[in-house]
């Protein structure tokens, strides 16, 4: 199968909730690269930012939008907030009538967490913090989003975490908190599928594998352009991946008339672009789960030979 054509995803609406930056950001651009009105929603505005006190706007992330080729709608919200996620899909609903493709990349846990912390010294304010921010916000919006999509057949759900269930049921990530959440979200993502999918809808969990977010990116102090010099400290940094990855896979399934035989399925940046044939910005097809498994946890050295 190969990438659909631009403007596959016209007249279609989607709602990426966290997308002020990395994955969502990505998503919500990719989206409207292939012409969908995109709401993008975050607490980063130019007027306030959230706790994480970086530069990235939502307004900037729908102006992306719109710059490649969609219609991007910047609302400040806090998905913690039911009243505030109510508020958006009535706005959603009074402004489009319909919601084809919901993507819940609620996150805001940068700074929540320590990494092989147990438990019983983690920080208990930040890891149940941790919990709201990357489970309750999920469900908040799905509980006021999903009337509306399913108003009409051909919904899409994707609830985004980090690993797939095959990776994550065998490996330990990064503390107990870290683990439950991204575990929760898979589990959100295959409940989800029995209850949307008998009515027309379809539910995935997905996930980038290293992703090249703007944190990222500052942490290893380079830039997307000389973003290899960091290979030379961390060299399985070498698999990694920019946002727009993982926002093409997103793509490819709203665009998929067949999508629904993903449903409940745990979902790779890297496997679906083998099925659909789409590539990261440099024509490269990371496959960052199977890297994992194959040569950076057996200790081997760093060579994506076969991976990208």
């Amino acid at each position: 199968m190969t990438t659909q054509p631009r403007g596959t995803l016209a007249g279609r609406v989607a709602l990426v909730a966290g997308a002020t930056r990395g994955a969502g950001r990505g998503i919500a651009v990719e989206l409207g690269a292939q012409g969908a009105t995109v709401y993008v929603t975050g607490r980063s505005t130019r007027e306030r930012r959230s706790e994480y006190d970086r530069p990235e706007t939502i307004e900037e992330t729908a102006e992306l939008v719109t710059a490649a080729g969609g219609t991007g709608i910047a609302v400040a919200v806090d998905h913690l907030v039911p009243a505030q996620v109510e508020a958006l899909v009535r706005r959603i609903d009074s402004e489009q009538g319909r919601l084809d493709v919901l993507v819940n990349d609620i996150w805001g846990g940068e700074g929540m967490f320590a990494w092989d912390s147990p438990v019983w010294e983690h920080d208990l304010d930040k890891g149940l913090r941790l919990l709201r921010l990357g489970v309750e916000t999920h469900a908040v919006t799905s509980h006021f989003a999903l009337p509306l999509m399913l108003r009409r057949p051909g919904g899409l759900v994707v609830e985004m975490t980090d690993g797939t269930q095959e990776y994550n049921a065998a490996n330990y990530r990064v503390s107990f908190f870290y683990d439950l959440v991204k575990s929760s979200v898979l589990r959100m993502a295959f409940a989800l599928a029995h209850e949307v999918g008998p009515r027309g809808a379809t539910a995935v969990a997905l996930t980038p594998g290293w992703l090249r977010s703007e944190i990222m990116l500052e942490a290893f102090g380079v830039t997307e352009d000389n973003w290899r010099e960091a290979t030379e400290k961390v060299p399985h940094f070498a698999i990694s991946e920019t946002p727009s990855y993982v926002g093409r896979a997103v793509a490819a399934l709203a665009a998929d008339p067949d999508v629904a035989r993903w449903n409940g399925q745990s979902l790779s940046s890297g496997g679906l672009a083998q099925e659909y044939g789409f590539t990261d910005l440099d024509g490269s097809r990371p496959d960052c789960w199977r890297y994992l498994v194959e040569v950076q946890d057996p200790g081997r050295p760093a060579d994506t030979t076969g991976y990208r």
